[in-house]
């Protein structure tokens, strides 16, 4: 039986991300020549079409679909192998901080991965709403942060785009002719101001009906059917529902997350972390 090659497999991977042999080409410094013998050489080597015309478009076959999340999975077997490789001796402590919101989704297999490549290294996870973390960040209490806010004297990456919704109870009854019922986090917040913006634009009047100090209150009265509360969809849980536009209220805009460090760091530990991290996007 013969082996996969892994750059090809690599190659196929950045041609179906990038959608065009053209940019998959010059994301792996490569030309388009290049790009399209690597794709007959791997439809060689698999012995079935990968990829079909659609009007001018290229399309995976079923084969190239079922192909693909096997060499998703072999790239990030092979790059976490390389990875605790060269990370086996990065060994001390590692602060980072994370919201709450998504200590449930994107945390867990940040986390997961650092873990495998880098398994001497110890990790101190602070918990906590975003605008404080970041002041903890320029302050030297943690190494890096996740967090929605920008700021320009930091570096960092997007880790991931969510839309932002009006979440209720899915027991709470939506009356369009009162004033809306907000649960909102006190200042700072990002949340907060998307939601009153949208409103005021849209000229909907509104009430706060509950304030809470983090996340775990704005929880609690979303559950209790207080109101309703704008958050990121990593917040919808199973007992709540999402009203929208059908409902008579606003789009609200989406939010990103970033994963922050300082850039004038002299602790080494950080950057090869940070590294470590940003290399496994895509993956």
């Amino acid at each position: 039986m013969s082996t996969l090659d892994l750059e090809l497999l690599r190659t196929f991977i950045a041609v179906v991300d990038h959608h065009s042999f053209a940019e998959a080409g010059a994301q792996l410094d490569r030309t388009q020549s290049s790009v399209t013998q690597h794709m007959q050489r791997l439809e060689q080597q698999v012995g079935v079409s990968l990829f079909e015309k659609r009007g001018r478009q290229k399309q995976l076959t079923e084969a190239g679909q079922q192909l693909l999340r096997h060499a998703r999975q072999m790239l990030s077997l092979n790059d976490d192998a390389l990875n605790s490789l060269r990370e086996s001796s990065l060994s001390g402590v590692l602060r980072i901080g994370s919201p709450h919101d998504i200590a449930d989704t994107i945390l867990p297999p940040m986390l997961s991965h650092i873990a495998r490549s880098a398994p001497r290294l110890r990790l101190e996870i602070d918990v906590g709403r975003s605008p404080f973390l970041m002041d903890d960040l320029h302050r030297g209490k943690v190494d890096m942060v996740i967090s929605t806010r920008a700021d320009p004297n930091l570096e960092g990456f997007a880790l991931r785009t969510s839309p932002v919704w009006w979440i209720c109870s899915a027991q709470y009854i939506h009356n369009p002719g009162e004033p809306l019922p907000l649960i909102l986090v006190d200042e700072p917040s990002i949340y907060r101001r998307y939601a009153l913006e949208a409103l005021e634009r849209a000229n909907i009047p509104w009430r706060q009906a509950y304030l809470a100090s983090n996340l775990i209150g704005i929880k609690a009265a979303t559950r209790a059917g207080l109101g309703v509360t704008p958050r990121s969809m990593e917040m919808l849980g199973p007992d709540m529902r999402v009203l929208g536009e059908n409902d008579g209220l606003p789009r609200l805009p989406d939010v990103t997350y970033h994963l922050w460090i300082r850039p004038n760091t002299v602790n080494p530990l950080v950057r090869r972390a940070y590294d470590l991290i940003k290399s496994n996007q895509g993956h």
